[in-house]
């Protein structure tokens, strides 16, 4: 391993180290810092990858911020980039779970801990919807993306369907949209 990649690794570690230790909420959360600090801050990868990124993330299994991790990792530093990445954004989460793990149970019922947590739900929630609205700003615009995204929400949150169950129908019903598109300007 040489200088070069011992220190594109330790970089890719230490960025994903931040983003793990100073976001709460999830993988979901954790969008912004990732736009901010691999785009806009490091420039390893340009503003439209990170819907590429979003989209990889959700498609595959595990938690979206670990998939975010892995694929900026390997995109930038290959395997070994992948490995540091990923290793940097789970390590925070890792350290502080073992460490309060015994402890919650003791504070739960202290009121002003859970007003603490309604807090930091709060905040959670305003990184999700400028995450929702930043991807959105990025989506190509069409009757078939709007249709998909209303029968998506209806789908997930009213009908209880299955999450995966609506990304493969969003996927066939994309291709074959785009499929067709493809077709019409050709003739």
């Amino acid at each position: 391993m040489g200088l070069n990649e011992k220190n594109r690794n330790w970089e890719l570690f230490a960025t994903f180290l931040k983003i793990g230790a100073f976001t709460f909420g999830g993988g979901y959360a954790m969008i912004p810092l990732i736009q901010r600090e691999i785009a806009e801050k490091k420039k390893w990868i340009s503003d439209s990858d990170i819907l590429d990124i979003v989209a990889i993330a959700e498609s595959t299994p595990g938690p979206i911020a670990i998939n975010s991790a892995t694929f900026v990792g390997y995109k930038v530093g290959g395997f070994s980039g992948a490995f540091f990445a990923t290793l940097g954004v789970t390590l925070p989460s890792f350290l502080i779970i073992l460490l309060i793990s015994g402890v919650l149970r003791q504070f739960e019922s202290i009121k002003i801990v859970n007003y603490a947590f309604q807090g930091i739900r709060a905040g959670v929630l305003a990184l999700i919807l400028k995450a929702m609205f930043s991807m959105y700003d990025q989506c190509p615009k069409s009757l078939v993306a709007y249709v998909l995204i209303f029968l998506s929400f209806l789908a997930v949150a009213f009908l209880n369907i299955n999450a995966v169950y609506v990304i493969i129908a969003c996927a066939l019903i994309g291709l074959a949209a785009s499929w067709n598109a493809e077709r019409r300007n050709q003739a």
